[in-house]
Order: C-alpha cells, then structure tokens, then sequence
C-alpha cells in the first residue's frame, strides 16, 4: 500500500487528537525553531502516551528534549504521581520548551535537565519504566549502555530515527553509523526483546527481559 497524505490524513481524522498546548507548540515550532521536521508530531506523541499508560508508567526518560512536545505527551499518559526527566543540551530552545511545559499544565511532572546526557544519566538515582531516545544518533549506543541499568526490568526503551529515512541502508556519514551502531548493538542483546515499527523515520521497541 502505497503511502500518501490522502492516507495520513485518514489516520489523523480516526486517531486521537493532539491537545491545544500541543497544537500551539507545533505551530510555534514551525514558526521559530530551525529543523521542525524533529518534532515529535501527534502520532508519535500519541503512541508514546499510550505506551505510559499501557505499562502504569511513573518514573520515564527523554534523552532529546528539543521543544518539548514528546515531553509532555509522556507527562499527559504517567500515572498520578509520575515524573518524566527530559534531558537537552540545546541552551537556545530552552525557554521554548520550559514555556510549553508551563503551560500545558504539567510542569509538576516534567523534570528538565540541561547538559550532556552522557554526563546525566549516571547521576539520575532513578529506576525507569520507559526510556525514550531521540538525541545525538552517534551517541544512541552510549545512551544504551548508560540507561540499560537504570531500566526496570519488563521495561521499555523507545528509539526515534533508527530507519533515518532508509540511510541505514545507503549512506555512512556520522549520524548513521551511529544508528547502524545502535541498530546492531539491540540486535546482538539477548537481554531485550526487539521491534522496529516503520513509524515516521523508523521506532525501535525494546523490552528488557
């Protein structure tokens, strides 16, 4: 079946609906942030609160901030007393994404942390019912070995871009051997149960044992 904005179209119109903060944040991000091709969009935001509410989420990671979309669709599906650490190095959507959470109502769930995720992680006390990753593709399989202990185990880890738009298959700049990297590192792990959905640029479900 071939894909076409005909069919997006259906799928949005029978699908869940995109609350008014994030539609604002949608727009806001088109408008003034570079490279809004990023954001997360309703679908994946639907399908990674639907994943919180599926397993009774309360402790959840986001390694890739960005404006803050995926943050608080996370936040909108956590049990009563949830939190989600979102992690961003990029100073200069900080107040994009800190403006968005505030006002979705969520800002007692959501924890921001600004810096390197690889300096974070190790100091996060925490032990995680989902990790989400859409940060640096060649740093995807530090992210793993750094989260794989601080997941619960029957947990859940969410990896955006793992197709990177079929150069998995093609091209071996930085970015996508960092994918292919991560790609290979799951698929050798006999710790985790795996499963990549062609859902927008590519998402790999892993579960740990």
């Amino acid at each position: 079946m071939e894909w076409s904005l005909e069919l997006e179209e259906y799928i949005t119109a029978h699908s869940e609906q995109e609350s008014e903060v994030l539609a604002a944040l949608r727009r806001a991000t088109h408008l003034n942030v570079m490279r809004p091709r990023m954001l997360s969009g309703n679908m994946q935001g639907q399908l990674l609160k639907m994943f919180c509410r599926m397993i009774g989420a309360r402790r959840v990671l986001e390694i890739g901030t960005y404006t803050g979309y995926a943050a608080i669709s996370l936040a909108e599906g956590l049990e009563e007393d949830g939190i989600v650490y979102t992690i961003d190095i990029n100073d200069e959507i900080e107040d994009i994404a800190r403006e968005y959470i505030r006002k979705s109502g969520l800002e007692e769930r959501i924890r921001f942390l600004l810096g390197d995720a690889c300096d974070l992680i190790p100091d996060l006390a925490e032990t995680f019912d989902l990790v989400f990753i859409d940060a640096d593709k060649r740093q995807y399989p530090e992210y793993y070995r750094l989260i794989f202990d601080k997941l619960k185990p029957g947990g859940i880890i969410v990896a955006d871009d793992v197709l990177w738009e079929g150069k998995v298959l093609t091209d071996k700049d930085a970015q996508t051997r960092g994918i292919m990297a991560f790609n290979d590192l799951v698929a050798g792990d006999e710790r985790v149960e795996k499963l990549i959905l062609p859902v927008r640029h590519g998402l790999m479900l892993i579960r740990k044992k």
